[in-house]
């Protein structure tokens, strides 16, 4: 499938470049502020900012037939996601306690490493991943950012969830999805979104101290 194979190529494109996974975790608790649970890093993405994916198009490919460009929305709607974001961070990170950050709480420029292969990275470095998908215009872009993730993490997706509000079609992910057995959830409202990020959390939390997932221990 065409996403598939984008998917794939961002993959191979963004794994040529990264640190350490022990040595990103350290640098990213070292960023963050001190929380009960500082080893349990929650990363929070979603559309607050424009991913370009064209230039990995594979070769031969016509750009204009594919139309995948990153989600398309207006400054005061990518600013209020971004508010969005930073409540549900706030609320993770006094219940239940967890070190949950976006990207730019990293301190990372640009010029060090490029916001794609920090994506990666701090994925791999992560307890938690959630993708955060509201309705925003085009959110293929996403879709394939979701999908470039879940290449680098399989077979650990199983610690990424991707919970989308209502009134986005769950198949608007599902050909990504489907293919890295990865977590789909919904919300009509941001009560709930924060409910079901902190119950897949804690599902997380109990897998890991029974064994079920290894610790991503420092």
């Amino acid at each position: 499938m065409v996403v598939e194979s984008i998917v794939i190529e961002y993959a191979l494109y963004l794994n040529s470049n990264g640190l350490d996974i022990l040595l990103m975790r350290e640098r990213l608790k070292a960023e963050l502020g001190t929380v009960p649970y500082s080893d349990f890093l929650v990363y929070l993405m979603g559309p607050y900012t424009s991913f370009d994916v064209e230039s990995l198009i594979p070769e031969g490919m016509d750009s204009e037939e594919v139309s995948l460009p990153s989600a398309h929305a207006d400054e005061a709607s990518t600013d209020e996601m971004l508010a969005t974001l930073r409540r549900v961070q706030g609320s993770l990170r006094t219940t239940p306690g967890v070190n949950a950050f976006l990207a730019v709480d990293a301190n990372i420029s640009l010029t060090e490493m490029d916001a794609a292969t920090q994506s990666i990275r701090f994925a791999n470095a992560s307890n938690v991943v959630a993708f955060i998908v509201p309705h925003l215009g085009d959110n293929l872009g996403v879709g394939i950012e979701v999908g470039a993730v879940l290449e680098e993490l399989y077979p650990d997706s199983e610690r990424v969830l991707v919970v989308h509000e209502s009134s986005v079609s769950s198949a608007m992910l599902g050909a990504v999805t489907q293919r890295w057995d990865a977590n789909i959830a919904s919300y009509a409202d941001e009560d709930e979104l924060i409910d079901t990020l902190r119950m897949f959390i804690g599902q997380i939390m109990v897998q890991e101290l029974t064994g079920d997932l290894p610790e991503k221990s420092d």
